[in-house]
């Protein structure tokens, strides 16, 4: 009974110790999904950008628009202050040149001939006359 048995059977090879090398598709599929990913996070990083920068452009917008507006509502305020400002001024001279015709025509007509005193009163209403108009001519400029 010594005699060895013989099979039919193929045998298995046998492995000399070396791993098997990995084929070519496994390394382009790691290739190609690195780039994949690689491309994504590239792609999320500029569309996240492009968000940041709408956001901060549309928030600069709003605040420059508050501020103009403010601006625009102290500019009315102060054109407003000015305005009565100068119309209470030009009464308040209007008053004073009424004033003078009247002391001017009550010195014509207590006096028999001109006189430097009613001299000096015209050349006073004309300047007083000539302010006037000068605050008018300012006043139209700010309307």
């Amino acid at each position: 009974m010594n005699t060895p048995i013989e099979t039919n059977l193929p045998q298995a090879p046998i492995r000399t110790g070396r791993p098997k090398q990995a084929k070519p598709r496994t390394y382009t599929i790691l290739i190609v999904s690195w780039i994949i990913l690689v491309g994504l996070g590239i792609w999320g990083a500029k569309a996240y950008t492009d968000y940041l920068q709408l956001q901060i452009k549309t928030d600069i917008a709003a605040q420059i628009e508050n501020q103009l507006a403010a601006v625009q509502e102290d500019y009315q305020k102060q054109i407003g202050d000015l305005k009565q400002s100068m119309s209470a001024d030009m009464t308040q001279l209007q008053s004073k040149i009424d004033s003078v015709n009247e002391l001017l025509s009550f010195t014509k007509d207590s006096a028999s001939s001109k006189t430097d005193n009613s001299n000096q009163l015209y050349t006073q209403l004309a300047d007083v006359t000539k302010k006037l108009d000068d605050l008018k001519k300012q006043l139209d400029a700010l309307q």
